[in-house]
């Protein structure tokens, strides 16, 4: 799965039912997506997006290749003064607000540290990996990717997101000795996890997103990967 900027709980079934997580970060980055992005409630109580300082890029740069602008920390910083959630009492979760407020390094490296954080507290451990550093021939593209990706980990099951439906082809994947499956609609909050760990008991939310993800305890023995 492209790196995510904090977001709903439903992204992280996509943990708590893998062995193997691929963080895609070798494919261009969608500029209306969720990668550098997320909404929170202004003080009025108004939806406004919080989004990362990116450095200009071309549009067709690779979510592997983006850059922070030199005064990201600064400029966060203030933005993130706008969301009264963040900057109320933070309590247990001040590890996870520490990693929010640290720009350092490129922005793959910045998501992969908040996904780990968020993760270490909702206790899913997942080993994490990166596509770029599997260097995947650039002529393999959309299905075909995903499905070298698997092969070089040796997957025994693809697990995707709802709307993965769509993308992939479950006959595809038998022939190439891989169960594909999916999650079920989540059917919880659409907000950022980031204001649910802030506002809600941790265990129950990590018991409602392990209860609301695929079970794979039993079909085949292999690992489960999730890209």
């Amino acid at each position: 799965m492209q790196p995510y900027f904090v977001p709903y709980a439903g992204y992280f079934r996509l943990f708590a039912a893998s062995d193997v997580f691929v963080i895609y970060d070798c494919v261009q980055f969608p500029r209306r997506g969720w990668v550098h992005r997320n909404r929170f409630a202004d003080a009025p109580g108004r939806e406004q997006w919080l989004t990362l300082p990116l450095a200009k890029a071309p549009r067709d740069v690779l979510i592997r290749d983006l850059r922070f602008q030199p005064d990201a920390a600064a400029v966060f910083e203030e933005r993130v003064r706008r969301v009264p959630v963040l900057s109320a009492t933070r309590g247990h979760c001040s590890d996870v607000i520490s990693v929010l407020l640290s720009l350092s390094g490129t922005p793959v490296d910045y998501l992969e540290r908040l996904l780990s954080a968020v993760n270490a507290h909702l206790g899913f451990r997942p080993e994490v990996l990166r596509s770029s550093t599997m260097h995947i021939p650039e002529t393999l593209r959309g299905q075909e990717r995903i499905l070298e990706i698997a092969r070089r980990l040796r997957a025994a099951r693809y697990v995707n997101a709802p709307g993965g439906r769509a993308l992939y082809d479950a006959d595809r994947f038998e022939q190439a000795g891989i169960e594909l499956r999916f999650l079920d609609e989540y059917g919880g909050p659409s907000v950022s996890i980031l204001q649910r760990l802030l506002t809600e008991d941790v265990q129950s939310l990590a018991d409602d997103i392990r209860r609301s993800a695929i079970s794979t305890s039993t079909t085949a023995a292999g690992r489960s990967v999730t890209s």
